[in-house]
C-alpha cells in the first residue's frame, strides 16, 4: 500500500476532472471503476476509485483517491493504493502501487 496526500489551490471540479482524464490517458489499462460525488453546504467531497494493469507485478493495482474542500478554500487530496503485492501473508512486490501513485504525483505537479 502506497499513500500520497495534496492540498491544491483552484477550482474543485476543474481540478477533479484533471485528475480523472489524466489518470486514464496515463495508461492503456487505466479506468475509472465508480465514483461517488456529494456535497454539504459549501463543503464537496468526491471518491474516485481507478485500476490498472501493472507489467512490473504481474496484477491489477487499485487507486482510491478521495477529493475534499471545506468552505471554499483548498482542495485536499488523498490517495491510497492496493493490490500490487503477490505475497500471501506480507508485502514482497508494491512497485506496481508506487508507479500508479507516481502517475497522480505528475498530474498533481502540474496542476501547481
Amino acid at each position: 500500500m502506497a499513500k500520497l496526500e495534496a492540498s491544491l489551490s483552484g477550482d474543485f471540479y476543474s481540478i477533479v476532472n484533471a485528475v480523472d482524464l489524466g489518470i486514464q490517458e496515463s495508461s492503456i489499462s487505466a479506468s475509472l471503476e465508480d465514483s461517488s460525488d456529494f456535497s454539504y453546504g459549501d463543503s464537496r467531497c468526491s471518491v474516485r476509485v481507478f485500476e490498472r494493469y501493472s507489467y512490473t507485478g504481474g496484477n491489477r493495482v487499485s487507486m482510491n483517491i478521495t477529493f475534499f474542500q471545506a468552505q471554499s478554500g483548498k482542495v485536499h487530496i488523498s490517495a491510497i493504493t492496493s493490490g500490487g503485492s503477490q505475497a500471501v501473508f506480507f508485502k514482497i512486490n508494491t512497485w506496481g502501487e508506487e508507479a500508479f501513485l507516481d502517475k497522480l504525483r505528475d498530474i498533481i505537479d502540474k496542476l501547481k
